[in-house]
């Protein structure tokens, strides 16, 4: 029997959540039955080398230096300038980017990356084979280039963002929905948020929960790593770059109000981005250069969470969170922000702490679990009995190519 061929496509291949849901998604496929294509917008990203050996990459070249890197910038934008020239076609693509900037201009919030996606979708490698099934595994340029330059009798679409806070919109996306057979929203409440900007596609909408690889998550929890000082107060943990969305701007003004109210706690950041100076100016303004610690990102972060106190998720806006997952996987009591996305992880006093995305509710959802160790052990072990993968969500994708 032939073999099923899917493609997959992704922005970056770096050490960020929908990544490594991607990879937990092929470590369930079976190799014997589908032939796995990958390719990458950007041709960029240190995950490479954690590819399975069956999943092949279509890009021509590959850089595995990491998009959050000065060298790794640089080479993105290489790769836009050769996208933009690459494919012809210069004055449309510079007429769609000026309408989009216009547009964000108009709405007070100009988003470089959003504006080029489309750019990089038209001038990226185009192939002649046909795909029993192509799947954009994340909003933008994946989504851009599966629509209008893949050749596949079905395609898919992944959106991980709440699309009303992450700044897309329909004129930016050119109705590339339509071309595609099923959507799979990453929780409840994306689809709610988006079926609120595309109602007409509302039949198309299915939930798929991201993915993870649990027995690899808790045995790479075993390995060496961790935690270096010899701190042995209470730690806090959060895992995720260091951008706006994250709003570590207000965990440092928490970590504040903690240290000076006499909890003896250190914060540590696992993630890199391009928020970095800006943070340690913060940090060291408020004399918290032993206390909020940026590690920069790690291959492995998974000794972190099982050596760690207290997990802490407060940001402005999420899609569904791989690090609360990891973190309820590895049994650690979690506190996030009531937003989007976090309140779906999260049964509030019953399996953690949600709280508004104030420095003051953040430190005090804290120190409520400080002062609680029996709490925190009861929120962990509820938390880790909420994980369960759902197979039926995957027969649900892979039926696609019948």
């Amino acid at each position: 029997m032939r073999k099923k061929k899917i493609l997959f496509v992704i922005n970056t291949l770096g050490r960020a959540g929908a990544e490594v849901a991607l990879l937990s998604l092929f470590s369930a496929i079976d190799p014997n039955q589908y032939e796995l294509s990958l390719y990458v917008m950007m041709a960029q990203g240190e995950m490479k080398d954690a590819l399975p050996s069956y999943v092949h990459l279509k890009n021509p070249y590959f850089s595995t230096e990491s998009v959050l890197t000065e060298e790794g910038r640089r080479d993105m934008m290489k790769t836009v300038l050769r996208k933009f020239i690459q494919n012809g076609k210069w004055f449309k693509k510079a007429a769609y980017m000026l309408r989009v900037w216009k547009q964000m201009h108009k709405n007070g919030k100009i988003m470089p990356d959003k504006i080029l996606w489309r750019v990089i979708s038209d001038g990226s490698e185009q192939f002649d084979e046909t795909f029993d099934l192509a799947v954009a595994y994340l909003e933008g340029a994946s989504t851009y280039y599966v629509a209008d330059h893949v050749k596949a009798r079905q395609k898919a679409a992944f959106v991980h963002i709440d699309y009303e806070s992450s700044g897309y919109t329909p004129l930016m996306d050119k109705d590339c929905y339509r071309h595609m057979d099923r959507i799979f929203m990453v929780s409840d409440e994306i689809k709610k948020h988006f079926i609120k900007y595309y109602p007409q596609y509302q039949n198309k909408v299915a939930v798929f929960h991201n993915m993870l690889d649990y027995k690899k998550i808790t045995s790479r929890a075993k390995e060496a790593g961790g935690f270096t000082d010899s701190y042995d107060g209470i730690r806090l943990l959060t895992v995720g770059r260091l951008a706006y969305q994250k709003a570590y701007d207000i965990a440092i003004d928490a970590m504040k109000i903690i240290k000076d109210s006499g909890c003896k706690a250190r914060w540590y950041v696992l993630g890199e981005g391009s928020e970095r100076e800006m943070l340690e100016k913060k940090i060291a303004q408020f004399g918290l250069q032993k206390d909020f610690l940026l590690l920069g990102a790690v291959e492995n972060p998974y000794p972190y969470y099982v050596q760690t106190d207290i997990y802490v998720h407060a940001t402005r806006f999420e899609g569904k969170s791989i690090a609360i997952q990891e973190a309820q996987i590895l049994g650690c009591p979690v506190i996030a922000s009531d937003c989007n996305g976090n309140r779906e992880q999260i049964e509030n006093g019953i399996d953690g702490i949600l709280c508004s995305l104030t420095p003051e509710a953040i430190a005090d959802s804290i120190k409520e679990l400080i002062a609680d160790p029996k709490k925190r052990e009861k929120y962990a072990k509820r938390a880790q009995n909420r994980n369960t993968q759902n197979k039926d969500e995957l027969d649900l994708l892979l039926k696609m190519t019948k």
